[in-house]
């Protein structure tokens, strides 16, 4: 990989967009792993074809797009099936990944990711971010935007990595429990740190 590589990640209410947004506005390219996640079970790709051949056309909604609630259930359900659908896609979101982070040209690159090391993409990054709250932050900040139920939330954050896991494999933490304006003040110093590394990075493989 030519690229210097941030892979970014959050638990859920964390800020993780915010922070890569941010990024965006300062010219740094993002690859996202969610929109590649959707991207590669689009209407009439491969990936959605395989699934359809595999568990049947009700798999689909009338558009011939994905049942996405439909899936959900079935893997939930399912073992088998939960596995299967990994051994398909990991593959292609992951070959896509690649594809974005080496043609990106950015002073670096950010792969966002919400599971950059439930999936091991943190693999494929020279540098790890952490965007990290308080889980009760994660709570309100989540029941408020999304308008969902305090249990649904506390589930979705028990059925990820560990918050404190999290922090000891990230190389670096940026603490959001603070105010918009210091967060943008300390990712802007980060910012420059990690240009400084990716310029490294590149001067050392042009020898």
């Amino acid at each position: 990989m030519s690229n210097w590589v941030l892979g970014l990640t959050g638990g859920i209410g964390a800020g993780k967009t915010a922070v890569s947004n941010a990024l965006a506005d300062k010219g740094i390219e993002i690859v996202d792993a969610d929109v590649i996640a959707r991207d590669v079970v689009a209407k009439d790709s491969p990936g959605l074809n395989a699934i359809v051949n595999k568990f049947g056309a009700d798999m689909l909604l009338a558009d011939g797009s994905l049942n996405r609630a439909k899936l959900r259930e079935l893997i939930f359900s399912n073992a088998h099936s939960k596995a299967w659908l990994e051994q398909l896609l990991h593959p292609m979101i992951r070959s896509e990944i690649l594809t974005q982070l080496n043609q990106a040209r950015s002073p670096y690159v950010v792969l966002s990711a919400p599971l950059l090391f439930e999936n091991n993409l943190d693999t494929l990054c020279d540098h790890t971010l952490l965007v990290d709250v308080p889980e009760h932050i994660q709570v309100t900040r989540t029941t408020a935007r999304d308008n969902v139920k305090t249990e649904q939330v506390e589930k979705i954050i028990a059925a990820q990595m560990s918050r404190s896991e999290k922090q000891k494999r990230a190389d670096t933490i940026l603490n959001n429990d603070k105010s918009l304006t210091d967060m943008y003040n300390e990712l802007e110093l980060l910012h420059q740190n990690f240009v400084s590394f990716a310029l490294n990075h590149s001067t050392s493989n042009s020898h």
